[in-house]
């Protein structure tokens, strides 16, 4: 049986945000706005939900006159992570072990 896939991070969106934020803890939105095909709007919505299931916190200050928003992963939010790269990994095997059954028939 197939673990459920957390639909938070199951957004492609969201995923990438957590990829990212899982290497390097904080985050400027500028940086995730470089690394991830979308726009500004959606990048600013994709992280209200991730925020929202207390998976980031989201500082804003200011740089000079500037604003400045930052982005860091929480523990709830890395634990979600694990869980969904560990379902995901569960699906690949079971994949592989079908793949490799086939070629052996």
């Amino acid at each position: 049986m197939f673990e459920e896939l957390d639909p938070l991070l199951h957004s492609q969106i969201r995923l990438a945000i957590m990829s990212l934020l899982i290497g390097v803890k904080f985050a400027e939105f500028s940086y995730l706005l470089d690394n991830i095909n979308t726009t500004k709007g959606n990048l600013s919505f994709q992280l209200a939900k991730l925020k929202e299931a207390e998976y980031i916190e989201i500082k804003k200050t200011f740089k000079g006159n500037y604003p400045l928003t930052i982005c860091e992963v929480t523990q709830k939010g890395i634990d979600a992570y694990e869980v969904y790269v560990d379902a995901l990994e569960q699906y690949f095997k079971k994949f592989k072990a079908r793949k490799k059954a086939q070629k052996q028939q």
